[in-house]
């Protein structure tokens, strides 16, 4: 019998909701998280295809079917950690991501994870 994998994101009902709003007024969506710069590490969310991964991003799991990125070198420090997605009111340090207009910015909250966790995650797709 094989063990069910221990996922690295998941999300609270609040974003997923602001998540169902965006995806009715954009379609396909996407989530990339940079390390740092203008953006911060708050996670953007973009149209699918509004914002190309570099190579060797990690693709830590999907929300809805959308693919939540993040940045090698951010990835390489927070890989120990579970992903949680929240939502705050008000505006993040970014601006580019969809739901800016709205008044609200996407929020990770971080936990790290056990070593029985560690020893069964899903695996971490890479761009090429």
């Amino acid at each position: 019998m094989e063990t069910k994998k221990i996922s690295r994101l998941s999300v609270t009902e609040k974003a997923l909701e602001l998540i169902w709003e965006l995806e009715k007024k954009h379609g396909d969506l996407m989530f990339y998280q940079a390390g740092g710069c203008c953006e911060g590490t708050q996670p953007q969310c973009f149209e699918k295809g509004g914002y190309f991964p570099r190579m060797n991003d990690a693709m830590i799991g999907t929300i809805n079917s959308h693919e939540f990125w993040i940045d090698r070198d951010l990835f390489e420090y927070w890989q120990y950690s579970h992903f949680t997605l929240d939502i705050l009111e008000g505006f993040g340090p970014g601006g580019f991501s969809l739901e800016t207009p709205l008044g609200k910015t996407f929020k990770v909250h971080y936990r790290l994870f056990t070593p029985e966790e560690l020893g069964n995650l899903e695996d971490v797709r890479r761009s090429e």
